[in-house]
């Protein structure tokens, strides 16, 4: 009898253990704490200079596998509507029908195909991007900056609770493949595109 109870009690110990050690490096959801989330593309005019513009609007979620990098997702939806250059006929044409054509193509999309982890810190997201109803395979390099409770939370309730991530991520592009080509390669075909994100997790 004592025997059974002993193997009874040491099997629930392991299944406590085994399930406390999954849940530590489950898969976790988070969101983008839009105030401190960045979209940036960068192209060369004509020769002259370097200009950026970014989207003010934005949606998207992402699942993070600490232990596992290939189980994690990203997937994100941008309103081209939002797109903000600090000038508003430069914005009002890229709205247009010669650039992203927002009345027919109200957003774009980005969704992951593989992540795979580079370094301590460092991982390829691949996935397809989807501009102006064209679809291209695009690779993010990307810098995991920061994993834990927010800095402020002892300072800002709302902060608290929950944990964070800050990534920063860069790719390129051309424009020429999603139909947004004018005036390549006078003005460079080559877009760069810089994302920094904080992102918290899910409750």
């Amino acid at each position: 009898m004592i025997r059974r109870m002993l193997g009874a009690s040491i099997a629930m110990l392991a299944l406590a253990a085994s399930t406390t050690f999954s849940s530590a490096f489950a898969a976790d959801a988070y969101t983008f704490d839009k105030s401190h989330s960045r979209i940036v593309f960068t192209w060369n005019h004509v020769g002259m200079s370097n200009q950026s513009a970014r989207f003010l609007s934005f949606d998207g979620d992402i699942v993070f596998d600490a232990e596992k990098a290939e189980n994690s997702k990203v997937s994100v939806t941008i309103d081209p509507a939002s797109v903000a250059s600090d000038w508003k006929a430069l914005d009002d044409h890229f709205k247009g029908e010669d650039f992203f054509n927002v009345a027919k193509f109200p957003k774009a999309t980005f969704v992951s195909t593989e992540v795979r982890k580079t370094g301590k810190n460092t991982y390829q997201i691949t996935g397809n991007l989807t501009i102006k109803g064209k679809t291209m395979p695009v690779v993010l390099d990307s810098t995991l900056n920061y994993s834990g409770d927010h800095p402020l939370a002892g300072f800002v309730k709302a902060l608290a609770g929950a944990n964070y991530l800050g990534w920063s991520a860069r790719t390129r592009i051309r424009r020429t493949d999603f139909d947004l080509g004018l005036y390549a390669p006078l003005t460079s075909d080559t877009i760069d595109i810089a994302i920094e994100s904080e992102m918290r997790q899910k409750k």
